[in-house]
């Protein structure tokens, strides 16, 4: 069975809430499918995102693309309005000068059936978010 990219913009998927925007590097840009574009952020710390996407989704794998992000935690809704978030993932990431953080997080079998989620990251600085794909295998 093919992969398919479920956060993307093509997908009909959408960032629904930012903590932070800078106008060059606007949240929408982790679901446009350009790996060239990512969101920085610009304010205080943690920075969170909610990502909707407006159906049932069953993730098998989720790639977190980012620099210099410290904690990465995830919480999903079973809702179809972003409510009721409960916590689903929570990871320290390794962060190298220069590096991209490459994070892939296989979901055990009885994969997570969502409609929104909940992206929070803690850094002590500003960071950035390049890509964020779920994938159904």
């Amino acid at each position: 069975m093919r992969k398919i990219d479920l956060c993307s913009s093509s997908e009909g998927t959408e960032v629904i809430l930012a903590t932070s925007s800078d106008e060059k590097h606007p949240p929408e840009n982790i679901i446009d499918g350009n790996p060239e574009t990512f969101w920085t952020t610009t304010g205080m710390f943690p920075q969170e995102f909610i990502i909707c996407f407006h159906k049932h989704v069953r993730i098998e794998r989720l790639v977190i693309q980012s620099y210099f992000v410290r904690t990465l935690r995830i919480e999903k809704s079973t809702s179809k309005e972003p409510i009721d978030f409960e916590p689903w993932i929570e990871r320290d990431l390794v962060h190298k000068e220069g590096q991209l953080q490459n994070e892939e997080i296989m979901i055990r079998v009885g994969s997570w059936d969502s409609w929104c989620y909940n992206i929070e990251a803690k850094r002590q600085n500003h960071f950035i978010i390049h890509e964020t794909n779920p994938y159904l295998k």
